[in-house]
């Protein structure tokens, strides 16, 4: 663990100090910047990254002001950057490179005070913030509780919601909280080939959906993002399969949203993700796709427009048929 000393004055950092600095398994030392951490070991692409996912930074969030998220929110809520996951196509590896090490922020006021104030620029209209756009919260909330101070939080902006989206099943922290209706759980899923061949480190499907079963028990609004979506032979009778299940547990669920993502790599991530997975086995035939300018300038390679058009009828087909009741918000 690596600390800022600014993070000590908060009461977040100055308590992650004090139950880690005596822990004989864990090595404690300081760091000038959460953005800039230097000496990790690994002699390889591979074993840097496999340090990195061992390494967690507490820092202080001085850039307060918000990205956007679209298609899933108007800004992102920068709580936490990083993932202890392995998943081999993860976007963070366009982002974070090859040592992505994780961070988390001692300010957490801070961040939901310039919440409050772009909630405020927008009245009257609702504006939406995305927790999982740089990392998986979930995975870091036995340690920082701040997921459940942002819900609570959201609970009492008329004019704010909240979203984030996890594939860990950590969930209790969260269920007795006042979150008012205002925070939609999603759980990130895929079929059971996908999770097994890419998402290291994670826990599986069905551990994914009993946690999902305990939030949608507890009353917030639920949803899934079935991500990334490989559309290679056998996709429609894996993502059938996943739907019916999600059928046959969650049919009853009111207000159930569906998010698709499409796999898609930039350069970057191929590049990382060939050095420290040799053996990745992701489709990353460039001339197969189609070359597209993201919302933050770097370029990705997407499915071709008629493959898109077709898995949008697909999954819209199979959830007016499986899950009637429920809202695919998008497909990208």
């Amino acid at each position: 663990m690596y600390f800022e000393r600014e993070a000590l004055a908060y009461p977040l950092g100055r308590k992650l100090y004090q139950r880690f600095s005596h822990d004989p398994a864990v090595t404690v030392t300081f760091a000038t910047s959460h953005n800039r951490v230097t000496g990790l070991p690994g002699s390889t692409p591979a074993r840097a990254f496999a340090a990195a996912k061992r390494t967690l930074v507490v820092g202080v969030r001085r850039t307060l002001d918000f990205a956007t998220c679209r298609p899933s929110a108007h800004y992102q809520l920068p709580l936490a950057t990083g993932c202890p996951g392995w998943c081999r196509y993860c976007y963070l590896h366009t982002t974070l490179g090859t040592r992505p090490y994780m961070r988390v922020y001692v300010n957490v006021h801070e961040i939901l005070d310039r919440a409050h104030q772009y909630i405020g620029e927008r009245d009257p209209d609702i504006t939406v913030f995305e927790g999982a756009a740089t990392s998986d919260p979930v995975a870091l909330e036995a340690l920082t509780g701040s997921l459940g101070l942002a819900v609570e939080f959201f609970a009492g902006e008329p004019l704010g919601r909240f979203r984030f989206a996890t594939k860990y099943d950590r969930v209790e922290n969260l269920l007795a909280l006042n979150h008012g209706g205002h925070t939609r759980v999603r759980f990130s899923v895929n079929w059971s080939k996908i999770i097994d061949h890419y998402e290291h480190g994670t826990p599986g499907l069905e551990r994914r959906l009993a946690a999902a079963q305990e939030v949608a028990g507890a009353g917030y609004p639920l949803g899934f993002i079935i991500a990334p979506v490989f559309l290679s032979p056998g996709w429609e009778e894996g993502y059938r399969g996943l739907l019916e299940e999600l059928g046959r547990r969650f049919g009853g669920v009111d207000d159930l949203t569906f998010e698709v993502i499409t796999h898609r790599f930039t350069r970057r991530a191929k590049t990382n993700i060939e050095a420290i997975f040799p053996d990745h086995g992701l489709p990353m035939d460039e001339e197969s796709r189609q070359f597209k300018y993201g919302q933050f300038g770097y370029g990705k390679f997407v499915y071709p427009a008629a493959s898109l058009q077709l898995a949008r009828g697909r999954f819209a087909g199979m959830l007016q048929e499986i899950l009637p009741g429920s809202r695919l918000e998008y497909l990208v």
